[in-house]
């Protein structure tokens, strides 16, 4: 049930709260799980947001929090978090092994690279990525939560499956 802010009872400690106590010394490193985050550019931060998260952007510089136990997707320079609940799109590194997205850009999942791998012995996954990045369909500075190629994802997802790229 929504609370007075409209996002929900359920949410994580951070979320919705806008702070998370970051210090200067610690710009680089995640608030709260002390990881050192990726730069990502603000336009990424923007497309993900949620209306509501998105409220309560700066003009700061963002980082990307990829430890999976922390619930923190972005954070900036004044100690602003934003959770995954803030966020518009299930985050690869915040979910549960099974069925993550692979590529937010061409939908390919974990769930369908096993399958494939099942079936055909082999999964594509990876050369039909390549063929729209060659066509210049990516957009993955905009579409990944991390704001960079996720080749790299789709490629350890095929090893895992056991199929070496």
């Amino acid at each position: 049930m929504p609370d007075s802010t409209g996002m929900g009872a359920e949410m994580s400690k951070c979320c919705g709260s806008g702070s998370c106590q970051a210090t200067a010394a610690a710009v680089s490193a995640c608030p709260v799980s002390g990881h050192k985050g990726a730069a990502v550019e603000r336009q990424t931060v923007k497309a993900l947001l949620t209306e509501t998260a998105l409220t309560r952007i700066g003009r700061t510089a963002h980082r990307f929090c990829p430890e999976p136990a922390c619930d923190v997707v972005y954070f900036d320079a004044e100690g602003v978090c934003y959770t995954t609940c803030d966020v518009r799109v299930p985050v690869w590194h915040k979910e549960p092994f099974g069925n993550r997205i692979v590529c937010y850009c061409f939908g390919e999942s974990e769930g369908q690279i096993r399958a494939e791998i099942a079936t055909d012995g082999q999964s594509l996954a990876i050369e039909r990525v390549r063929w729209h990045i060659s066509a210049g369909r990516c957009a993955c500075e905009v579409r990944n939560p991390r704001g960079a190629c996720c080749l790299g994802d789709g490629r350890g997802e095929a090893r895992r499956g056991g199929v070496e790229v």
